[in-house]
């Protein structure tokens, strides 16, 4: 198969068009998890270009190995990090506006 663990390859298309990209894993003949410069997710190989490249890491390899794979190509991967959202501002009460009281006969 062209898409073999270890498979350096390239997004055609997507948010991550042009990013390289190691596959990680095999799904099945259509899909394979891939990890790298890209988001670690499950890919239509219809939408990978593979490379002559290949690293040596196993299944299932964790982002830290494959860091360590490209860093051995000459590629650096950017560390991203979760945003963080602001805490949303709780609704003051306006002082001193009460509702009418109305009187129960």
């Amino acid at each position: 198969m062209m898409y073999d663990i270890g498979r350096v390859c390239v997004k055609i298309a997507g948010r991550d068009a042009g990013k390289k990209c190691v596959v990680v894993e095999n799904i099945d003949g259509k899909y394979v998890l891939v990890d790298g410069q890209t988001r670690r997710r499950k890919v239509n190989v219809a939408h990978l270009e593979p490379t002559k490249q290949v690293v040596d890491i196993k299944k299932s390899a964790d982002h830290a190995a494959v860091t360590k794979a490209f860093e051995g190509l000459g590629i650096t991967l950017v560390a991203s990090t979760a945003k963080k959202t602001a805490s949303r501002p709780k609704k003051a009460h306006k002082q001193g506006e009460k509702a009418p009281v109305t009187a129960k006969k």
